[in-house]
C-alpha cells in the first residue's frame, strides 16, 4: 500500500511538469523561461514554507475549527506522517502555481514569488484547515457543517484562482491585450501549442494521482475515483467543443485543452462519492462553463493569459455544487447543495481580498507589474538575462542590460 501511495504523490508532483509546459507555451517565446521559472521556483520556495509554516496552520491540532495550532517545523515520529506530508505538500505547490500563469508575461519575478510563499504559507492553509483539517486532533468548522470537497475542487483550484483574480486585477493586462478605444480585446497568442497539449496530458495523468491518493489508502475504490476522474476530464473536452461549434467559433486547441482542464478540476471534490453518469455531467457542464466564463473575462477586460481562473475557480466552484447535488448517497438534497454553497462562498471572501491586499501591497513596495520597456523586451531577457530561443534573437541576448 505505501509503495502505491507514494507512486500517486509522485504522479501529483508530476503535475508541476504540466503545468510549466502548458503555461510557458501559452506565452510568447520572450516570456518562456521567466514562466518556468516561476513555477519552479513555487515549488521550491513554495515546499519549504509550507513545511515551516503551513502544514502546521492546515493539520496540527485545530481544536476551534479554525486553524491548527500545532506541527510547526515538523517532524515525526511515525512513518506515515511523513508521506502525508510529501503529498499535502504537493497540493500546496499546485494552489499556488496556477496564479503564474494568470498573471504571465508582466509580471515582477520577485514579486511573484513573495506572494507565492504567502499564498503556500497563509491563504492556502488557514482556508484547508476550516475543510481537512485536525490530522492531529479536531475538525474543521465546514467539515462540520458536512462541506464535501474530497480533493480539492475549492480548497486547492478555487483558492489559487481566487488569488490568481485578485493578481490580475493589481497587475493590470499584458500591452496590446485590450484595444484602447474599443475596449475589445486581442488576441496574444502562445508561442508553442504543441507543448501546451503535452502539458494538458501531463495534467491529466497526474490528477490520478491527486484524486486518487486523496483516498489516503491503496483498497479498490481507486478505480472508481481514476475512472470518474478519466470521464469527466473527457465529458469537459465534449461541452467546450460542443460551445465552440453551436456559437460559430473556431475550434482552438487551447480552449480544448481548458475545457477537458475544467472537467478535471470539477470532478476532484465529488469524485469519490458520484455515480459515472454524473461524473459525466459534471464534466460536461465544467466544459461549458469554461467557455463561457473565458468569454465573460474578456468582456470586463481581466487578461487571463492561460485561462486558470475559469478552468480552476469557476469550473472548481461548480464541481463543488455538483459534488453535494449528486452524492451517490442522498441525491438532490438541497441542504448538501446549501453547505457546499456555504463554502463556496467563504472561500471567495478569504482568499480573494487577502490575496488582493496582498498582491497591492507588493506592487507598492518591490513592485508586481514588469514597465513597458520590460514586457516589450520581454520578462526572459529583462529578468534573468537568458533567452528560451537564443538562436532567433542574439542581438538582444548580448545586449548590455543597461541598454
Amino acid at each position: 500500500m505505501s509503495r502505491l501511495f507514494v507512486s500517486l504523490v509522485l504522479l501529483v508532483f508530476f503535475m508541476q511538469t504540466g503545468f510549466a509546459l502548458l503555461e510557458s507555451g501559452m506565452a510568447r517565446s520572450k516570456n518562456a523561461v521567466n514562466v518556468i521559472m516561476k513555477n519552479y521556483m513555487d515549488v521550491c520556495l513554495g515546499s519549504l514554507v509550507f513545511w515551516a509554516v503551513g502544514f502546521g496552520l492546515m493539520f496540527g491540532l485545530n481544536e476551534s475549527g479554525f486553524l491548527g495550532m500545532s506541527h510547526l517545523f515538523p517532524d515525526f515520529d511515525e512513518d506515515w506522517s511523513f508521506t502525508f506530508l510529501l503529498f499535502q505538500t504537493m497540493f500546496a505547490a499546485t494552489a499556488a502555481t496556477i496564479a503564474s500563469g494568470a498573471m504571465a508575461e508582466r509580471t515582477r519575478y520577485m514579486g511573484y514569488l513573495v506572494g507565492a510563499m504567502l499564498i503556500t504559507g497563509l491563504i492556502y492553509p488557514v482556508f484547508g484547515s476550516w475543510v481537512w483539517g485536525g490530522f492531529f486532533g479536531g475538525k474543521g468548522w465546514l467539515a462540520e457543517l458536512g462541506f464535501i470537497d474530497f480533493a480539492g475542487s475549492t480548497v486547492v483550484h478555487s483558492v489559487g484562482a481566487w488569488c490568481a483574480l485578485a493578481g490580475i486585477m493589481v497587475v493590470g493586462p499584458r500591452l496590446g491585450r485590450f484595444d484602447p478605444v474599443t475596449g475589445k480585446g486581442r488576441l496574444i497568442p502562445g508561442h508553442n501549442l504543441t507543448i501546451v497539449a503535452l502539458g494538458g496530458f501531463i495534467l491529466w495523468l497526474g490528477w490520478f494521482g491527486f484524486n486518487a491518493g486523496s483516498t489516503l489508502q491503496g483498497d479498490a475504490s481507486l478505480g472508481k475515483i481514476a475512472l470518474n476522474t478519466h470521464l469527466a476530464a473527457c465529458a469537459g473536452a465534449a461541452g467546450i467543443f460542443l460551445c465552440q461549434a453551436l456559437l460559430g467559433r473556431p475550434v482552438l486547441l487551447t480552449l480544448t485543452i481548458n475545457g477537458s482542464l475544467g472537467g478535471l478540476v470539477a470532478i476532484t471534490a465529488g469524485c469519490a462519492t458520484m455515480s459515472m453518469g454524473h461524473a459525466i455531467v459534471t464534466g460536461l457542464i465544467a466544459g461549458v462553463i469554461v467557455m463561457l466564463g473565458t468569454l465573460m473575462l474578456e468582456m470586463l477586460q481581466l487578461d487571463d493569459a492561460v485561462g486558470a481562473i475559469p478552468v480552476h475557480g469557476f469550473a472548481g466552484v461548480w464541481g463543488t455544487l455538483a459534488a453535494g447535488w449528486f452524492l451517490q448517497s442522498d441525491p438532490y438534497n438541497l441542504h448538501n447543495l446549501w453547505v457546499q454553497a456555504v463554502g463556496c462562498v467563504v472561500a471567495f471572501l478569504w482568499a480573494f481580498p487577502l490575496a488582493l491586499l496582498v498582491y497591492w501591497v507588493l506592487e507598492k513596495t518591490i513592485g508586481l507589474r514588469a514597465s513597458n520597456l520590460q514586457q516589450q523586451r520581454g520578462l526572459d531577457f529583462t529578468e534573468h538575462h537568458e533567452l528560451g530561443y537564443p538562436e532567433f534573437d542574439h542581438v538582444r541576448l548580448h545586449k548590455p542590460l543597461a541598454q
